[in-house]
């Protein structure tokens, strides 16, 4: 019983679909025929704005954090199970046909409530690479991987599986990304 309570809260907070509400709320668009078509954060910010972006932003990470705090506080031997379902549930929300957000707000949410260290090193690297690059996947890919080998220094295996996963998804979710990357081609945006 606690395994399908566990699967079914964390799927669904994971697959609320902020981005998609938000722009039909306030721009009366259907994000997904808007920019790159994905309903997280970085296409939110070029087509709905600031305000718009990073609200979508708070709420996709706040999905994840409460999905791991109340398996926290009552399902701790769930833990891995709970954040795999959260981010699967943005990366594939039954509301949406299947076809979520590449799920690194999630990620930084999930990573808030497990680590806050690592949360912190992943905000950072991204901060760092985006003033570089001003490309969003290229930040959000490395600060995944940073996030991965600095757990994995500082606390060998505990935790590593979940962040290979984690890592491997949102490399994933980002393969469109990456090939407009190799062409020159990709998105970039001015905070």
């Amino acid at each position: 019983m606690e395994t399908f309570i566990v699967i079914s809260y964390a799927y669904l907070l994971g697959s609320i679909p902020f981005g998609f509400i938000l722009t039909k709320i306030f721009i009366k668009k259907d994000i997904r025929k808007s920019g790159s078509g994905n309903i997280g954060a970085s296409n939110v910010l070029r087509s709905g704005g600031k305000f718009l972006g990073l609200l979508t932003l708070l709420l996709d990470g706040a999905k994840g954090y409460f999905a791991i705090l109340i398996t926290l506080n009552n399902f701790q031997d769930y833990l891995i199970l709970s954040a795999s379902l959260t981010f699967m549930g943005h990366l594939f929300p039954i509301w949406l046909k299947f076809k979520g957000g590449k799920g690194v707000a999630t990620y930084l949410g999930i990573l808030f409530a497990i680590n806050f260290i690592l949360a912190i090193v992943f905000i950072l690297t991204w901060i760092i690479i985006i003033l570089i690059s001003k490309y969003p996947s290229l930040a959000s890919l490395v600060s995944t991987f940073i996030v991965l080998i600095v757990n994995f220094i500082f606390n060998g295996m505990y935790q590593s599986f979940i962040l290979i996963l984690f890592f491997l998804l949102i490399l994933y979710s980002h393969k469109s990304n990456i090939q407009r990357l190799k062409a020159g081609t990709e998105n970039k945006i001015n905070l």
